[in-house]
């Protein structure tokens, strides 16, 4: 699939503006906190960083888009609905959309409703002709097809509400890690990005861990430790005290290191503040467990690759590439066979 030059180098320059320093971003990102607390301007930052690092270097879009075939059928408008539980984690989406030609028809999350149009303003002024290709709206009518995030509730919301349509749904994943017990300080301290960044909120983060008989928590302390300030943030420290609560009243074991806690669990899903773990007996034996909640899982962090899984390093899982889709759905792909 081909797209235009002035496409490709509209994508440079934007990374240009998302640079840091810049009083700009700054501005948007304090702006952005003030409407949503959980948008920590350090958080916001990280975000565009990743976006402008992963998404828009212009020679790895250049590679990327040529992978697909040329549409050949009219320009369609795509309907999005965006998640809000992390700063721009809409951002794909839109990317591709306008790199397969289509138009985009965004419904924003009330919870991440100010950078999106922000950064596409900028955008609109180093191309105009993406004007006509990016229409924020209230309500969603007059779309070909759609593309839609949110929780296991509203997925079946949308899997009604787009059944007429060509359609991809997103819902519940998130990130697990694989621990052999060998890892160094530093591993650790890396993993725990994955766990901390954006507060443990993305589907990305790892939020359940897994690791070998025996396994010794006590270097947790000191690696985690960088993070023990998010403790002071009130939002986060509420869920903390709650959960913590709930664990005392029931007298559910756990390992509390003030800032997070660590319970043993079977399930992937964990509340805010907690990861879960859970031990096995070998990495056979746990590949073939993680084949069965392949459903639930949205990447798997761990030093060495886990047969049948991309692999993602410690501290990676929140700059995901070009091409590592959300639920494994290759969007692109959907868009361009449209």
């Amino acid at each position: 699939m081909s797209t235009s030059g002035s496409f490709l180098s509209s994508l440079a320059a934007l990374r240009g503006l998302l640079t840091y320093p810049s009083q700009a971003l700054e501005d948007i990102t304090q702006k952005a906190f003030v409407a949503n607390s959980w948008f920590i301007p350090e958080f916001t930052k990280a975000a565009i960083e990743s976006i402008a690092t992963e998404f828009l270097d212009q020679e790895a879009c250049a590679q990327w888009i040529s992978k697909y075939p040329k549409r050949s059928d009219a320009q369609k408008t795509i309907a999005v609905i965006m998640a809000g539980n992390l700063p721009l984690v809409g951002f794909h989406d839109l990317l591709c959309i306008l790199a397969s030609g289509h138009k985009a028809l965004i419904k924003l999350s009330e919870k991440d409703s100010i950078l999106l149009p922000w950064i596409t303003d900028q955008w609109i002024k180093i191309d105009s002709s993406l004007a006509s290709s990016i229409n924020y709206v209230d309500r969603l009518e007059g779309f070909d097809a759609a593309l839609a995030t949110g929780s296991n509730n509203s997925a079946r919301y949308f899997d009604y509400y787009f059944r007429a349509y060509p359609h991809v749904l997103r819902q519940n994943r998130n990130g697990i890690a694989v621990l052999t017990g060998e890892e160094s300080i530093e591993d650790l301290r890396q993993l725990a990005k994955d766990i901390f960044l954006f507060f443990g909120l993305g589907c990305r983060n790892v939020s359940k861990i897994y690791v070998p008989d025996g396994y010794d928590f006590s270097s947790w302390e000191e690696a985690m430790s960088e993070w023990k300030y998010l403790g002071d943030h009130n939002k986060y420290r509420n869920n903390l005290d709650y959960n913590f609560a709930i664990y005392i009243i029931n007298s559910v074991p756990h390992i509390n290191l003030g800032y997070l806690i660590l319970k043993e669990d079977d399930a992937i899903d964990s509340r805010i503040g907690c990861v879960h773990y859970s031990y096995y007996d070998d990495l056979n034996g746990l590949g073939e467990l993680l084949q069965t909640k392949r459903e639930e899982i949205q990447c798997i962090v761990s030093k060495d690759p886990v047969e049948g899984w991309d692999h993602v390093r410690f501290g990676e899982s929140q700059h995901p590439h070009l091409d590592q889709y959300a639920d494994g759905v290759d969007t692109m792909q959907f868009l361009t066979s449209l």
